[in-house]
């Protein structure tokens, strides 16, 4: 596998999940209206899911509470409801970006470690995963709630690095989202952005990252 949009091979990739990976605003969306409408509130338009996600589920949660204008006492019932509907129903219609399958494929052929980074929850996260049939390529699965820092605080990625003993200059992260790219930069790790995905309704440019492609395909 050759690696020269780049210039050299990384000894480790480290990939974000939603909006890199796989598209799953929708089941997003289904399990957040689920949780709304058991509560008795608005439902929400999966336009505004795109623009939420990626920050976490209690960020979620917030972002609707503060566009509904809803009480921030509601957040963490409706945190739970939501957890729990979404759970249900990590994988209805979530997919695979066009490239991912056949990049993976590739990493693991060239013997690339993968990790995936993810601020979803740890359970969810590797339920999707799962259901994709991607889960056992990542060696390593980091979630929102896997350690007491998540993106845009570089520890999940320093973590990676000590639990796969790479240094930071041959180790590629890949991503979506400015939470991505501030994560990247604060731990020295070059970075790689998909202009696709979910990126809280701004231009991936605005944030810098060393590369940009529009599908992973690009690497094969």
């Amino acid at each position: 596998m050759q690696f020269s949009k780049i210039g050299f091979t990384p000894k480790l990739i480290i990939c974000d999940l939603d909006g890199t990976l796989v598209d799953s605003a929708s089941d997003i969306q289904y399990a957040l209206n689920g949780a709304l409408n058991e509560m008795g509130l608005e439902s929400v338009t999966e336009y505004d899911v795109r623009r939420w996600v990626g920050r976490g589920a209690s960020r979620l949660i917030t972002c609707v509470l503060d566009a509904k204008h809803y009480r921030r006492e509601l957040h963490d019932d409706l945190l739970a409801v939501f957890m729990r509907h979404y759970q249900n129903s990590v994988c209805q219609s979530s997919q695979l970006y066009q490239g991912v399958a056949s990049f993976i494929a590739a990493c693991q052929q060239a013997n690339i470690p993968l990790a995936c980074v993810t601020n979803k929850p740890y359970n969810p996260a590797k339920d999707l995963l799962a259901a994709l049939n991607i889960l056992q390529p990542f060696q390593l699965l980091i979630g929102g709630d896997t350690l007491p820092h998540k993106k845009p605080h570089p520890e999940p990625l320093l973590h990676c690095l000590r639990y796969f003993d790479v240094s930071a200059k041959d180790a590629l992260v890949l991503g979506d989202s400015s939470n991505d790219i501030e994560a990247a930069l604060a731990a020295h790790i070059p970075c790689v952005a998909v202009s696709y995905g979910y990126n809280h309704g701004e231009p991936i440019e605005a944030s810098k990252p060393e590369w940009i492609v529009d599908s992973l395909a690009e690497f094969l």
